[in-house]
């Protein structure tokens, strides 16, 4: 009878973990440089979200903004890590302002391998860059999740970029996440890119930009993968105004 017990206990405990896995909450949230509000609002906001994963982008590293006063100095993704007690990485784009400014992932399972990505451009704009990150889940199964924002002034760009992306992640053994501010409409040429390689779209057409009278969509979630997913709700948030682009929310079931 012990026996049965532990193995029954033993089953209970990796359906446990496997049900870890393979249901996952997914964000994406531009936060403006911090210039409508405190890290300690976003980061209370995020929180009160439960994300596993979080794509951020414009975020600040130790800069003296004049649009942003109340961010001199402010470590974005750090403090938003300490807020949130999620592990963290940072992507630079630019050097800025005695600092830097880029992109940033949040996650709630550690974080194994990180890599900054720069995307291609021709000279003239700002770099951009993608910051991919590998996650080890509760049962040591691996995930990959990337954040990127793409060229606000050039579509041509942003069709370059998401070609580069499809190259970058064609042999990748993980299901993979791509989240971001693609600075572009989910009817675009260059969404049209990312999705005719097999990316799936996790959001809706609902406009995320900006966020009081919102007109455009330009925040996206895919998926990739060898795993079948489910999409089981998708929300573009309408409940903050701590920055000018309204967060969304994906919330995914990995298949075995």
């Amino acid at each position: 009878m012990k026996t049965l017990l532990v193995l029954a206990g033993a089953v209970l405990f990796h359906g446990v973990l496997a049900a870890q896995e393979r249901d996952l909450r997914i964000m994406s949230y531009n936060l403006r440089f911090g210039e409508l509000a405190s890290m300690q609002q976003i980061g209370e906001y995020i929180a009160g979200k439960d994300p596993d994963l979080v794509a951020l982008q414009e975020c600040d590293w130790n800069t003296v903004r004049t649009r942003a006063p109340k961010q001199h100095h402010v470590r974005f993704v750090n403090e938003l890590g300490q807020i949130t007690g999620m592990f963290t990485a940072y992507g630079k784009a630019l050097d800025y302002m005695g600092g830097y400014y880029g992109i940033g992932i949040l996650s709630k399972y550690p974080i194994i391998r990180v890599e900054r990505v720069l995307l291609p451009h021709d000279g003239k704009a700002e770099q951009r860059v993608m910051l991919v990150v590998d996650v080890e889940m509760p049962d040591r199964g691996t995930v990959t999740f990337a954040c990127t924002h793409l060229e606000v002034t050039s579509p041509e760009a942003r069709h370059e970029q998401a070609g580069f992306i499809n190259a970058y992640f064609a042999r990748t053994p993980y299901p993979t996440f791509l989240a971001g501010d693609m600075n572009a409409d989910p009817e675009s040429a260059e969404i049209r890119r990312l999705t005719s390689d097999g990316w799936m779209p996790l959001t809706n057409s609902e406009p995320t930009y900006p966020t009081q009278k919102p007109t455009i969509k330009i925040d996206h979630i895919f998926y990739r993968g060898p795993r079948p997913l489910e999409l089981k709700r998708t929300v573009t948030c309408s409940d903050s105004d701590l920055s000018d682009h309204r967060p969304v929310i994906s919330e995914v079931s990995l298949g075995e």
